[in-house]
């Protein structure tokens, strides 16, 4: 289960960064099909959000690139 651990650190890592840039996704965590099966790599679902969740991270990865 080590890989699932890590994978469950990744998203709480997104999601706080992402909180700090104003960006909430509320569908956001670890894809539970994935996450149970061994052969594939776990993986994060972002899930669905609003417009003005999907414009906030928009504004947020550009701040990032400056």
């Amino acid at each position: 289960m080590e890989r699932l651990a890590a994978v469950e650190d990744v998203v709480a890592r997104l999601r706080g960064e992402l909180g700090e840039v104003g960006v909430v996704l509320p569908s956001l965590r670890v894809d539970p099909v994935t996450a149970i099966g061994e052969a594939v790599e776990p993986l994060v679902d972002l899930g669905r959000c609003n417009l003005e969740t999907a414009t906030r991270l928009v504004e947020a990865l550009r701040g990032g690139r400056g």
